[in-house]
């Protein structure tokens, strides 16, 4: 795989992170009991991948990793994290999930 044409970055950046960890994580369940305190679009997700589990807050296309206390935005940078990617690679999974 080569150069990543510039309008697919911009569409990978704007996914909804809910989405993305629905799509390529092996488990991912929303926790309905969560109450955000700050931003009321908040979610908190408990995610399985690669068999490494997670507590993500989400917000449209951010995330935030509770345990590690690492974060990021866009589903690029989300895929890395939960795989421990390079950006190519994490490029790759998101093509193979459907997101084109």
């Amino acid at each position: 795989m080569g150069r990543v044409p510039h309008g697919d970055l911009e569409k990978l950046r704007s996914l909804a992170a809910a989405q993305v960890v629905c799509a390529c994580a092996n488990h991912a369940k929303r926790d309905v009991t969560f109450e955000p305190t700050t931003a009321t679009e908040t979610e908190r997700w408990h995610v399985n991948a690669g068999g490494r589990e997670f507590e993500l807050l989400l917000q449209g296309p951010k995330f935030y990793d509770t345990r590690s206390k690492q974060g990021g935005g866009g589903a690029i940078d989300l895929v890395m994290h939960l795989y421990s990617l390079n950006f190519m690679e994490a490029v790759a999974l998101l093509k193979e999930a459907g997101f084109e």
